[in-house]
């Protein structure tokens, strides 16, 4: 039997989530991180009890809409653990748009495949905290390595990208975010975004006010020093 990408939800329009262009985004099920602060909480915790979009129905739209978006933006959940995920993309991109890829790092395998193949036009990698806090910070066991694998394929590869922190007060502080720029120093972008309090995987971070936007600029300012561009997204 095929195996099919779990496509769960689809934004057709999207001005933010690909640098640069006009985007549809699609969110694949299922992921293997527990980030508290995750807002798409029923893509990660339930994902059996979302109705599924064909591959078909999305491919259809996306041909609708060319000629009006650049492309389409992958993310989850954690889109690199489903196999299907290469024949997907090659689909879309015999369409003749580009692809964004929305990833944790947890898969360098897959990561690397997607870009030995030539499938990807820009990848946004997720660093979660310092590398010794990775478990406790994103509620699963995980090998750190596979995460300093996937940074090492993007930084020697040729596909453009950006590494990126979401800031939650409680759980990173500003040596956090010191530590994970001395581990991404000398990558190309890095891009430090605010938390925003809502429906959190965790009850718990629902009420917890952000870091005031003042201190977030600080703090960029800080870090840019190790990278070509250094970006605060609010």
């Amino acid at each position: 039997m095929k195996r099919r990408l779990p496509i769960v939800g689809l934004q057709r329009l999207s001005l933010v989530d690909y640098p640069g262009r006009l985007c549809t985004t699609i969110f694949t099920a299922g992921c293997n991180f527990r980030c508290p602060y995750c807002f798409n909480v029923e893509i990660v915790l339930e994902p059996n009890k979302l109705e599924n979009i064909p591959e078909e129905e999305v491919l259809n739209l996306l041909k609708e809409r060319r000629g009006f978006i650049d492309g389409v933006c992958i993310g989850g959940g954690e889109p690199t653990i489903h196999g299907a995920l290469p024949t997907f993309i090659r689909r879309v991109k015999l369409l003749g748009l580009e692809v964004k890829l929305d990833t944790n790092g947890s898969r360098p395998r897959m990561l690397r495949r997607l870009m030995e193949d030539e499938l990807l036009d820009y990848v946004a990698m997720d660093v979660k905290a310092p590398l010794n806090r990775y478990q406790e910070v994103v509620g699963a066991k995980l090998d750190a390595e596979a995460v300093k694998e996937s940074i090492r394929i993007l930084r020697r590869g040729r596909v453009d990208h950006e590494f990126r922190t979401t800031v939650v007060p409680g759980i990173l502080a500003e040596e956090d975010i010191l530590e994970i720029a001395r581990t991404l120093a000398g990558s190309k972008r890095y891009v430090i975004q605010q938390f925003r309090p809502g429906k959190t995987l965790s009850p718990k971070l629902r009420g917890v006010e952000p870091y005031p936007e003042d201190l977030l600029m600080e703090l960029r300012d800080k870090v840019a020093p190790y990278f070509s561009e250094c970006k605060l997204r609010l």
